[in-house]
C-alpha cells in the first residue's frame, strides 16, 4: 500500500508521519457531506487516500463521502497486516539468535576466563604453580623489592631447577640492590649454573610472571600478596611481555663473575637512580620501596651527594643536582 496522503499544516498537501488535515481539505470533506456529491476533478489527493471520498462504478466523474468510521477501517487494515508481520520477523529473529546464543554460551563454557582476580595467599600460590608448571618453552619473571625471603627462595629454587631441567628457557630480572643480599645470590648462582639467566635493573616497573608468552600474573593491589589478576587475553599478554623485553635489554646480566663482585656498572646505575629520583622530589622512604633498598641506604647516599654539591637542604640538592650536569653525563 502507498503512504497514505495527508494535507499538513506547513503545506497544503504532503506526506509524512505527524501531519493533520488542513483547513482546505476540511471544507472540501463537509461540503460533500452537504452536496452528497463532488465531481472527481474537485477532489484532494488526501481525502481519496484516506478513502473520505470514493468513486461507484455507476456514476464516473463523481465521486462520493465516505463516513470516517468506515474509511478508518479501510486505511488501517492493511497497516495492521504489516505490523503483524513485522511482528512475527521479530520474533522469528529473537527466536533464532536465542539458538545462536545457547550455542555461543555451550562453547565458551569450558574457555578459560581472559581476566581472573585471585584472592589471598592460597589462591595467588595455587594458580602461580599451576602457570608455571605448565610452562614448556619459556618463563619471564621480574621481581622487584629487593632480595628475596629465604623460605620464597626454598620453593623458587625447587620448582625453576624443575623446568630447567625439562629445557624450559627462564629469564629473571632482579634489582640491583639484590647483588648485596647473600641469600638471594646464593639463589641465582644456583639456577644461572643450570642455564637460566639473571639480570639487573635500579627499578623494574612491577613484579610480572609470564608463562610461554600466554598467560600472565601481576598484583591487583598495593599489597602484593593480597590480590592478583591472572591475564589470559592475548593483547594485555602481548603488552606485557614486550615490556619485559624492553626492560631485559638495559639491564645487567649476573653471571658467574659477577656473582663474585659487584661491577662500577651497577652502583653506578643504583646512584644515579637515587639521584633522579631526589631531582623528582621523593622522599627517602619512596626511594627505598622504589629501589629495592633500606632506607639508610638511602639516606647514606643522599648524604654523600649532598657533601659533595655542598648542599645544605634537600630542595638545594635537587636543584643543584639538576643543574651540575651530573645526569647529562654517562655513568
Amino acid at each position: 500500500m502507498n503512504d497514505v496522503q495527508l494535507c499538513s499544516k506547513s503545506d497544503e498537501c504532503g506526506t509524512g508521519e505527524e501531519v493533520e488535515p488542513c483547513g482546505a481539505a476540511l471544507r472540501l470533506y463537509q461540503r460533500a457531506l452537504a452536496e452528497g456529491s463532488l465531481p472527481t476533478q474537485d477532489a484532494r489527493p488526501c481525502l481519496l487516500g484516506l478513502r473520505l471520498l470514493s468513486e461507484r462504478p455507476a456514476e464516473p466523474g463523481v465521486v462520493h463521502p465516505v463516513p470516517p468510521t468506515a474509511a478508518a477501517v479501510s486505511v488501517f487494515r492493511p497497516l495492521r497486516e504489516r505490523m503483524d508481520r513485522f511482528r512475527r520477523t521479530e520474533q522469528s529473529l529473537q527466536a533464532a539468535f536465542a539458538q545462536f546464543d545457547a550455542v555461543y554460551n555451550d562453547t565458551r563454557l569450558g574457555e578459560e576466563p581472559a581476566f581472573t582476580l585471585l584472592v589471598g595467599a592460597s589462591a595467588i600460590g595455587d594458580a602461580l604453580e599451576a602457570g608455571v608448571d605448565a610452562c614448556r618453552e619459556e618463563l619471564l619473571t621480574a621481581q622487584p623489592g629487593g632480595g628475596r625471603p629465604v623460605e620464597h627462595l626454598v620453593g623458587a629454587l625447587d620448582r625453576d631447577m624443575r623446568l630447567l631441567s625439562r629445557g624450559t628457557l627462564q629469564r629473571t630480572i632482579y634489582q640491583h640492590t639484590v647483588r648485596a643480599h647473600q641469600p638471594t645470590l646464593a639463589y641465582i648462582e644456583q639456577v644461572v649454573a643450570a642455564g637460566a639467566e639473571v639480570r639487573t635493573l635500579a627499578e623494574v616497573f612491577e613484579r610480572v610472571i609470564i608463562c610461554d608468552r600466554e598467560v600472565a600474573f601481576i598484583p591487583a593491589s598495593d599489597d602484593r600478596g593480597a590480590e592478583a589478576l591472572e591475564i589470559r587475553q592475548p593483547a594485555g599478554v602481548r603488552f606485557l611481555a614486550q615490556t619485559f623485553d624492553r626492560d631485559w635489554a638495559r639491564s645487567i646480566p649476573v653471571d658467574e663473575q659477577s656473582l663474585a663482585h659487584r661491577p662500577s656498572a651497577v652502583i653506578s646505575d643504583t646512584q644515579r637512580a637515587i639521584l633522579r629520583a631526589i631531582v623528582a622530589g621523593e622522599t627517602d622512604e619512596s626511594i627505598a620501596r622504589k629501589l629495592g633498598m633500606s632506607r639508610r641506604s638511602v639516606a647514606v647516599h643522599v648524604r654523600r651527594a649532598s657533601e659533595e654539591l655542598g648542599s645544605r637542604s634537600r630542595g638545594q640538592l635537587g636543584y643543584l643536582i639538576a643543574t651540575s650536569g651530573v645526569l647529562d653525563t654517562p655513568g
